[in-house]
């Protein structure tokens, strides 16, 4: 029996380098990922957060920092009481040139902890993902309601 996941993958017009400062930057992350931001050092084994306003919505601990290749880590929501004990999933981002192009492929798993957060990251991880490549291209992020993520409170 095969283990649930979320695969989602995307191509961007833009430079690995590009991608990976959009994907590990607070700043830039504040763009397009709804006012969060990234607290780490993106060292391997650190604690990883994503927050809004001083308050972490996600937490985890960083697996893997490969610039500008691959970056993965634990990922645990509680921010919303619904998901807060489930235990912690995996997020892996993998970037690969394409010409002028970037494949970027996220596959988010290890839900066998936690069946609520699989279908929120479902709804969630597109339109993230989405905001992001049109940052990437039109130097705009997409203005998409918290409510169509299904989680309230991010």
């Amino acid at each position: 029996m095969s283990k649930p996941e979320f695969v989602y993958v995307t191509y961007i017009e833009t430079t690995p380098e590009k991608l990976w400062q959009a994907l590990t930057d607070s700043a830039f992350a504040r763009q397009y990922w709804f006012g969060g931001e990234f607290q780490t050092d993106w060292k391997v084994g650190s604690p990883f957060a994503l927050a809004k306003d001083g308050t972490p919505s996600d937490i985890g601990t960083v697996l893997e920092f490969d610039p500008p290749r691959r970056l993965s880590y634990t990922f645990q929501h509680v921010l919303t009481t619904d998901f807060r004990n489930e235990r912690p999933s995996k997020v892996v981002f993998m970037l690969e040139q394409h010409g002028r192009l970037v494949k970027l492929i996220l596959t988010h798993e290890d839900f066998a902890g936690a069946p609520r957060l699989l279908d929120a990251v479902s709804k969630g991880w597109p339109a993230i993902m989405s905001s992001l490549k049109s940052l990437l291209e039109t130097g705009a992020a997409l203005a998409i309601p918290t409510s169509a993520l299904g989680i309230e409170g991010v």
